[in-house]
Order: C-alpha cells, then structure tokens, then sequence
C-alpha cells in the first residue's frame, strides 16, 4: 500500500521537474530568438545621425537648427530630403553627400557657408531638384564645385565677389527666377581705368551693390575686365622689363668706360723707359 503511493509521488515529482526544465528551455530559446531578430532588425533599419530627426516613411533627415558646425556622418543613403538649415557649418567638404543618390531637395541656408571644396556638389545624383545655398557667406565660387547639377539652386544673401569666374557658373546654373535678383555684388572685379589714383586698392568695386544678373543684361562682362586688366598687367611688367634691361646696359657700358678712362690715365701716369748709356753708345757707332 506505502509501496504503490510512493510510486505515484515520485511519479507525479519526476513529471513536474521535466515540465520545469522544458518550460526554461522554452524561455532560454525564446530569448535567443528574441536577440537575433534585434540584432538583425538594427542591421536592416538605418540608423538617423545624432541630433537629427529621421521620418522614415518620408525619407526625410530634418537636422535643422542643430548647432551643427560640419555635415553630420551616418546620413541615411536613402534620404530624400535633407535639411540642414539654421546650423553653424562653415564649409562642405568633397565626399559630403557621395553615398546619397537619391536625394532631390538640398536646404543648407542660414549657415556660414564661406567655401565649397573641389567637386563638393558634384556628387550629387541627377534626381536632384532643389540646391539652397542663401543666406551664407559665400564670396567666390566657379562650375568645378557645382559640377553638371541641373537643380534649381538659390544663391541670393551671399557677399558674392563679381568676377569671370562667377559668371560662367552663373551662365551654367539653373538659378531659382523668384531669387536671382537676390544675387548682390558686395564688390566687383576692377576694369582698366576703373578710379582714379587716389581711391583706395582695395574698395569694392563700379559694380558694387547691383544685382549680378541685371548687369549681366545690360552688357556688363567681367571676363573681358579681367582679360583687358590682365593684358594691360602683361603690357606694364613687359615695359618694366624692358626699361630695366636698358637702364643695366646703359651702367654697364658707363662703367666700362670709366673703368677704360682710369686704366688709360694709370698709364699715362707711369714712368716712360730712359736709355741706358750702352745702348746710346750703340746707337752712335751705328751712325
């Protein structure tokens, strides 16, 4: 009787302790499973750099008024829109925005923008439809930074410097009609003549103030300043040349004679030669 009911109790504590150890290993690969669809899931998700915001059903990045001095890094490859507007960054360097080929609006106002390397917007993809670059401190820029973008592109409230240079690339960009009159020269390449004498090297310039494209239309040609400015330097450093080679020549032939005169003179100076009396009795036996 004590036999059969001790049985039943070790039976019944046997199933207990097997269901107790299926029930962790249960739990034990849920937890691995749980881990590695994390793991995988971050892989898979891309990540939105520091200080922005990502809207991922947008493919939107906004870091807009992030107190950013550079372009953030870890920008999601398939960001559509990137805001950078409102920040602290003073330059964009070549590979920036590489990786992001499917980007089409561009906002980078309201920064202090002062200089774009070699090829910085090159890389930006054809799908490109906005370029917003106002409101920096851009003063020269030329079509290798910019490269082939066909993007509507905003370049109004920059100190710009009106020279040959900016307007090729203003010939070549596809600039925002509502805006381009925005595009003011803080100072202008200097034409020949331009001044007199007495005004200072370095003031801003005949151009100075206007809209750029309205000079453009009124016939203004700052390659041809440049080209005529540049011929005339060429002209002046050939005159200087020139002028000093005559003044060396016109020395060195002084000072040859100078030097001839007081060689001449030092003989002149010197003792003549007095015959010796064998030589004068020589002479008269001769005779």
């Amino acid at each position: 009787m004590c036999t059969s009911l001790c049985a039943k109790r070790c039976a019944t504590v046997s199933g207990g302790r097997g269901r107790g150890t299926g029930e962790r290993l249960d739990l034990y690969s849920w937890l691995r499973m749980s881990l590695l669809f994390s793991a995988l899931w971050g892989q898979a998700t891309p990540q939105c750099p520091d200080s922005c915001h990502c809207a991922w059903e947008t493919a939107t990045v906004l870091c807009s008024d992030a107190g950013l001095r550079e372009i953030p890094e870890g920008i999601p490859p398939e960001t559509v829109s990137l805001h950078l507007e409102r920040n602290y960054i003073r330059s964009i360097p070549e590979s920036a925005f590489s990786d992001l080929v499917h980007l089409r609006d561009l906002y980078l106002s309201h920064n202090r923008i002062d200089s774009l390397s070699s090829g910085a917007l090159r890389h930006l993809g054809p799908d490109l439809r906005l370029l917003d670059l106002s409101h920096n401190q851009l003063r020269q820029a030329s079509k290798e930074e910019f490269g082939s973008t066909r993007a509507k592109t905003r370049l109004y409230h920059n100190p710009w410097h009106c020279d040959c240079t900016l307007q090729e690339l203003m010939e070549t960009l596809n600039l925002e009609p509502e805006t381009v009159n925005g595009i003011i020269c803080e100072s202008s390449v200097r034409g020949v003549g331009e001044g007199s004498r007495w005004e200072d090297p370095g003031s801003p310039g005949e151009h100075a103030g206007q809209p750029l494209v309205k000079l453009l239309d009124s016939g203004v040609n700052f390659c041809s300043l440049q080209r005529k400015t540049t011929d005339v330097a060429m002209l002046v450093t050939m005159f200087v040349w020139f002028f000093m080679v005559i003044v060396y020549v016109v020395y060195y032939v002084r000072q040859n004679q100078a030097e001839a005169r007081r060689h001449l003179e030092y003989l002149k100076s010197l003792p003549s030669p007095r015959k010796t009396p064998t030589e004068t009795d020589t002479l008269s036996t001769g005779f």
